[in-house]
């Protein structure tokens, strides 16, 4: 990117963040071609708090509440959630999640962050799995972080629903995977008979 002036740059800034604050300031350095301090005073003029904050308040918005899975059984950090439409997690890769000898990502991390995504998404009881279609596009390194969008695609017969979860780090696409997500609803009664 062709360096801007201040005032053009700031506005790219805002447009940029408001699209997606999961950026770094390292990361927002590079894009724009400027020192992190540049970045972080821009961010200071315009009133942009740094990621930890904007993380805070992605996290503060109200989404609704996870039916298949336990929080703990996601893979990454849900940062939205509607049910049964869309859904975005965040998930920074680390030590344990690479092969030590080359530092790169394994596929079955990055899987399980797409596999939980899309089965956290699904308003049933009980969400598995049934199929899973998914693409590794460029090998993903230790320290990134993936950020993956879960969209529902279409609701096929009433127990199953279609999702793509597509991963990215930055703005560079990573993986691609469409899920087949097999539902069952409880039925009053029979839950009734468990209680």
């Amino acid at each position: 990117m062709a360096r801007l002036l201040k005032q053009e740059r700031q506005e790219e800034l805002r447009r940029v963040l408001l699209e997606n604050p999961f950026y770094t300031d390292d990361e927002l350095a590079r894009r724009f071609s400027v020192s992190i301090q540049t970045i972080r005073l821009d961010r200071m003029e315009l009133g942009i708090p740094e990621l930890r904050e904007r993380l805070k308040q992605v996290a503060e918005r109200r989404f609704d509440p996870l039916r298949s899975l336990l929080e703990e059984e996601v893979i990454g950090e849900i940062v939205d959630l509607t049910l049964d439409q869309s859904a975005i997690s965040i998930l920074t890769i680390t030590e344990e999640h690479v092969f030590s000898r080359t530092g790169i990502a394994r596929g079955h991390i990055l899987f399980a962050q797409a596999n939980s995504l899309a089965v956290a998404l699904t308003n049933a009881e009980v969400a598995l799995t049934a199929q899973a279609n998914i693409r590794f596009l460029r090998p993903v390194h230790l320290g990134e972080r993936v950020i993956a969008k879960a969209k529902v695609v279409k609701e096929g017969k009433r127990e199953y629903l279609s999702v793509r979860v597509d991963g990215y780090v930055n703005e560079e696409m990573v993986m691609t995977g469409e899920f087949l997500v097999y539902r069952r609803q409880e039925k009053a009664q029979e839950r009734e008979e468990k209680e």
